[in-house]
């Protein structure tokens, strides 16, 4: 893989791990256009580099949020800090014991099925289209709220599902306000993305010898820089209620992959 290729692949990653248009629909996408013949070893560690960028960058655009959680948590009490972090404990389940116990199945989703990517995509547009419509209120997220956002992060695992489309969609047709529903999208993710890349990182699946650095560097600072970006202007669309556009952009994008495959 060229450095070109890792920036375009970071910039993908950066912008649609946050914004509700679906990372891995992309990335798939993007492998595809690109002709992406590396090995599948260097596959995974750009992947996993990536996933590391932007889950950095969902912790530094919460950091506040970050530190005073884990102040709550050290003073070993049941305040909101300790219930919003059961919360989030919560809304990891349904997508730990999917990637535990199908990981087989999820991955056989992947590698250029294009009418899949299409037809996530287009569910996505349907999601984003009934919470721009939801009515605002100013609930919390509930222990059950977090199960069900929970479920439905599980279902976005699959390619062309967009995750922050899913669970904030979710989030905001249960009647949470859309601004809390936007943290808990951002934050209920870090745990789940350092898992998955400790479990990557320990398969022995990745060859570091034949890695070659400068790629690996370029996606990373693409998909950080990016990141940052387009989780703090997802954050200020969702709490405007803004997100018609992207249920038009994942729907005609979702088009062009179906009518590309029937074409191919």
């Amino acid at each position: 893989m060229s450095w070109l290729e890792a920036l375009v692949l970071g910039i993908i990653q950066g912008l649609t791990e946050f914004l509700p248009v679906s990372s891995s629909g992309h990335l798939e996408l993007a492998k595809f256009i690109l002709g992406d013949t590396s090995l599948p070893e260097e596959s995974m560690l750009m992947t996993v580099v990536l996933h590391a960028a932007t889950a950095l960058s969902t912790i530094v655009v919460f950091r506040k949020d970050i530190v005073e959680i884990f102040m709550g948590l050290f003073q070993f009490k049941w305040n909101e800090q300790t219930k919003f972090s059961v919360k989030i404990v919560i809304s990891m389940i349904p997508a730990a014991f999917v990637g535990v116990f199908f990981n087989e199945e999820i991955e056989s989703l992947f590698g250029g099925r294009l009418m899949l990517v299409g037809s996530m995509l287009i569910l996505t547009a349907v999601l984003l289209l009934l919470a721009d419509r939801a009515k605002t209120t100013e609930k919390g997220v509930g222990n059950w709220h977090a199960l069900i956002i929970g479920i439905s992060q599980a279902i976005a695992i699959m390619p062309g599902i967009s995750r922050s489309g899913a669970t904030i969609s979710t989030s905001v047709l249960l009647g949470i306000d859309r601004s809390k529903a936007a943290r808990f999208s951002f934050l209920m993710v870090v745990p789940l993305i350092l898992g998955a890349m400790a479990k990557d990182l320990m398969s022995g699946e990745i060859n570091y010898e034949s890695t070659q650095m400068l790629p690996l560097i370029v996606g990373f600072i693409a998909a950080f820089a990016t990141g940052i970006a387009a989780c703090t202007w997802m954050i200020a669309l969702v709490k405007k209620a803004k997100l018609s556009w992207f249920a038009l952009y994942c729907f005609i994008v979702g088009i062009v992959a179906i009518v590309y495959t029937f074409a191919a």
